[in-house]
């Protein structure tokens, strides 16, 4: 426990026979529950976990939080009843699991086998679930291969804590020795997918999007759709979208890039960046209909769709000037005035929107 608080780590494990030894034995004694969401792997990963939770040295921990809420219906505490059991019972949307415990109320270690492969996403969603279901106050999560500071847990964990802060995440972008440690590919990537984030989410000031180093509050764990998170690598993106929806505040704390200590990467960047543009896109457009205007109707939501059909009636126009130009023919100053002022409109109606969201999320963003 941390401060009287209950905590929770979810490893997504794919193929981490090398490093999921050291993941459990560098645990901080402060971790109640150890989650590892087993997806499918073909090594030695399982009989490795299946190990720690066999052995007597491990003892049981009891820093489980109590639900001391009423369990009979009353005409005040339905809605949470009916809310809790939605919850529980909403594993069929989940991937196919089990989990191999035989004392999981009591094991420090928990170890979910998932039946069929689903994505670094799904294993997290699926460990959110439990920690959900068994009222962990601050869940977070590290990497199965061994790529995150154990040092650092309390750092991220303090915040959800001590703060009422929904979501902490770790950022390597603002460490000293970011651009010296971390690969150029993988650092102009991340740098790319952040600025996407950015406009997407409604976190303005959000950077290095993609780390998997994070805590989330028992609250925002019950705030969003955990079976929905997107399944594979771009569910830390779509992650921040789902918690800005729900008006959930987010801070960052500075992490240590780690690299080259035995991880192998799984992960294609050519092939992730352009899916992960494209959930994205649909993200941006989710969270302005959703947010603002079915929840809280802002007129950025107008906005920012008057700039997009502007845009849009102004792209023939482009076309036709510059057809016309190449081809050596004049253009008609009719044709050039409808564009600018298609093309103006469009401009200024975008600043406008992004500007008014920057200040409508300005709440959300905790330094």
């Amino acid at each position: 426990m941390l401060t009287n608080k209950t905590i929770a780590v979810v490893v997504p494990a794919y193929n981490e026979e090398k490093q999921i030894r050291r993941v459990i034995e560098t645990m901080p004694d402060f971790v109640d529950r150890i989650i590892i969401v087993n997806d499918c792997s073909q090594d030695k990963t399982v009989d490795i976990v299946a190990e720690y939770i066999n052995k007597n040295d491990l003892l049981p921990r009891t820093g489980q939080r109590i639900d001391i809420s009423p369990h009979h219906e009353n005409k005040y505490n339905r809605a949470d009843k009916v809310l809790k059991e939605q919850q529980q019972a909403d594993i069929d949307f989940f991937i196919p699991s089990r989990i191999i415990n035989s004392h999981e109320a009591s094991d420090r270690v928990i170890l979910i086998n998932h039946l069929k492969n689903g994505g670094v996403g799904a294993a997290i969603a699926r460990g959110y679930k439990w920690c959900r279901d068994n009222n962990i106050d601050c869940t977070a999560v590290m990497a199965g291969d061994g790529q995150m500071d154990p040092a650092e847990l309390a750092s991220i964990c303090l915040p959800v804590i001590n703060e009422d802060i929904d979501y902490v995440k770790g950022n390597r972008l603002i460490h000293g020795s970011a651009r010296l440690v971390i690969p150029k590919t993988r650092f102009f990537g991340n740098s790319i997918l952040s600025i996407l984030t950015k406009i997407s989410s409604g976190y303005w000031h959000v950077s290095d999007t993609q780390t998997g180093y994070t805590a989330i509050s028992l609250n925002a764990l019950n705030a969003i759709t955990l079976h929905d998170i997107y399944k594979r690598y771009g569910m830390p993106n779509d992650m921040l979208v789902k918690l800005n929806i729900a008006f959930c505040t987010l801070k960052e704390v500075k992490i240590k890039p780690v690299y080259n200590i035995g991880e192998v990467s799984k992960m294609n960047v050519t092939r992730v960046i352009p899916k992960i543009s494209w959930l994205l896109l649909k993200s941006f457009f989710k969270r302005l209909w959703i947010k603002y205007l079915f929840r809280d109707f802002h007129p950025l939501f107008l906005l920012y769709h008057f700039s997009f059909i502007l845009g849009l009636c102004s792209i023939p126009y482009a076309i036709k000037i510059i057809s016309l130009t190449f081809g050596g023919a004049p253009v008609s100053p009719i044709t050039m005035l409808v564009f600018f002022f298609l093309f103006t409109g469009s401009f200024q109606s975008l600043l406008f929107a992004m500007w008014m969201d920057i200040q409508d999320n300005e709440r959300l963003y905790k330094s």
